[in-house]
C-alpha cells in the first residue's frame, strides 16, 4: 500500500515535470522553474501585506462591531425581560386592583342593600304603627257614636213623633209621654240595632 503511494506521487511528479518543461518550450513562464523563486516571493510578500492590512485594520473593525452588536443585542435582551418583568408585574396589580375593586363594590352593595332594607322596616313599622293608631281612633269614634246614637235618635224619634203629631191632631202632645214610648220602643229593639 506504502509502496503505491510513493510510486503514485513519483508518476505524479514526472508528469508535472514533463508538463512544466513542455509548458516552457510553449510559453508559459509561470511554469518555468526560473520564475518560480520570484513568483514564490511576490506570493509571500502580497499574502502577508494582506494578512497585515486584514489583521490590523480591517478585522479589529470587524470584531469590534461584532462586539458591539453583541452586547447590544444581550442589553436588549436584559431590557426586553426586564419589560416583560414589568408587564407581568403591572398585570398582577391590575388584576389585584381589579379584584379589590370588585370586593369593595360588592361590600358596598351589601351595605346599601341593608340600609334599604332597614329604611324599608322601618317605614313599614311606621306605616304600620301609623295605620294601627288609625284604626284605634276610628274605632275609638265608632264605639263613642254607637254610644251616642241611641240618645241622638230617640231625641230625633221624640222630635219627629211630636212634630207628627202635631200636625195629625192639630194640638201640642205631652212631650214626657213621647219620650216614655220611645225610650221603651228603644230598650226592646236595642240589641237587634246596636248588637247589645
Amino acid at each position: 500500500m506504502f509502496i503505491k503511494k510513493i510510486l503514485f506521487s513519483i508518476i505524479l511528479y514526472c508528469a508535472l515535470v514533463k508538463t512544466a518543461l513542455s509548458a516552457e518550450s510553449g510559453g508559459m513562464p509561470q511554469l518555468d522553474p526560473e520564475f518560480w523563486f520570484s513568483q514564490i516571493f511576490w506570493l509571500v510578500f502580497t499574502f502577508g501585506l494582506l494578512f497585515l492590512i486584514l489583521s490590523k485594520f480591517i478585522l479589529p473593525n470587524i470584531s469590534s462591531n461584532l462586539e458591539n452588536r453583541k452586547s447590544q443585542i444581550l442589553e436588549n435582551i436584559e431590557k426586553a425581560e426586564e419589560q416583560r418583568q414589568e408587564s407581568e408585574d403591572k398585570i398582577k396589580e391590575f388584576d389585584k386592583i381589579i379584584y379589590e375593586s370588585k370586593v369593595q363594590a360588592k361590600n358596598i352593595l351589601n351595605e346599601a342593600k341593608k340600609k334599604i332594607s332597614e329604611d324599608i322596616n322601618n317605614k313599614k313599622k311606621l306605616l304600620e304603627d301609623e295605620i294601627n293608631s288609625e284604626i284605634k281612633a276610628v274605632e275609638n269614634e265608632i264605639n263613642e257614636l254607637r254610644k251616642r246614637s241611641p240618645e241622638t235618635i230617640n231625641q230625633i224619634a221624640i222630635s219627629t213623633s211630636s212634630d207628627l203629631l202635631k200636625q195629625l191632631i192639630g194640638a201640642d202632645v205631652n212631650q214626657s209621654n213621647i219620650s216614655a214610648i220611645v225610650e221603651d220602643l228603644s230598650k226592646k229593639e236595642k240589641g237587634k240595632y246596636y248588637g247589645v
